[in-house]
């Protein structure tokens, strides 16, 4: 019985011990964000893609200049719509395909790669389309939300073909899975239909593409601390991108 009284105080230090690391190592790791989080991320179960879950109150469509990393509101952005053309000068007319900003709406240029569109209602309601999304933009306008136009890649539940591009890049797709929205990556630099083929294993209900390339996908998201994570570092053609997609606490 003496024996048995040591024993027991040693195994319960033990088990503390081991609880206690545990604890530190999930604290430690800032690039997996714990639930409750303002942007989740899962990195592990969805083989060769990341994918982010901003935990927002409110979306919109930022103009000219990116968000900035001291607005503390801003928990993710990154470039939505196409750049039409490479200019000094921002014009809402470079951003390919008509857009809302700031519940106004803008002429934007013409994109035969626009096959579908995105929109946030402005309360707690948004909307993917495949096709034209003139009535679409009115409505979110109206509501004061926003709203671009991109190529849509997965539309109620079906893959859109043929596929509209190729070439290696870090590809990435706004999409709605099980009723959330997010934002997926692909983890390496892959073949675009290499992307599309691991967004269908994802099986998002809706994906559209968000522009990419150097430059283009600079972005950054905000951890629970506050502190700025950037996902791709700013580039030299970084000062030509005209528009993103911001997602605020």
């Amino acid at each position: 019985m003496k024996h048995l009284h040591y024993f027991i105080p040693l195994l319960a230090v033990l088990v503390l011990a081991t609880g206690c690391k545990k604890t530190k190592s999930a604290m430690d790791n800032t690039a997996t964000p714990m639930e409750g989080a303002p942007v989740m991320i899962d990195d592990t179960t969805v083989q060769g893609l990341r994918v982010y879950y901003p935990q927002f109150s409110h979306i919109d469509l930022v103009c000219e200049k990116m968000p900035s990393k001291q607005d503390t509101n801003v928990i993710f952005c990154a470039e939505a719509a196409f750049t039409h053309e490479l200019l000094d000068e921002f014009a809402h007319s470079n951003i390919d395909g008509d857009h809302v900003s700031g519940g106004k709406r803008y002429k934007g240029a013409k994109c035969h790669d626009n096959s579908g569109a995105f929109a946030w209602f402005s309360d707690t309601t948004w909307e993917f389309v495949h096709g034209e999304y003139s009535e679409l933009l009115d409505s979110v306008a109206e509501a004061g939300g926003m709203g671009f136009g991109q190529a849509i890649i997965i539309y109620n539940d079906e893959s859109i073909r043929p596929l509209w591009r190729d070439g290696v890049n870090q590809y990435r797709a706004l999409c709605e899975k099980n009723g959330r929205l997010c934002i997926v990556d692909s983890r390496k630099k892959v073949e675009y239909e290499k992307f599309v083929e691991m967004l269908e294993a994802f099986a998002p209900r809706y994906a559209l593409y968000m522009d990419m390339g150097a430059g283009w996908n600079h972005s950054w998201w905000r951890d629970s601390r506050g502190k700025v994570h950037e996902i791709h570092p700013i580039d030299k053609k970084s000062r030509y991108c005209t528009n993103w997609i911001t997602f605020y606490k």
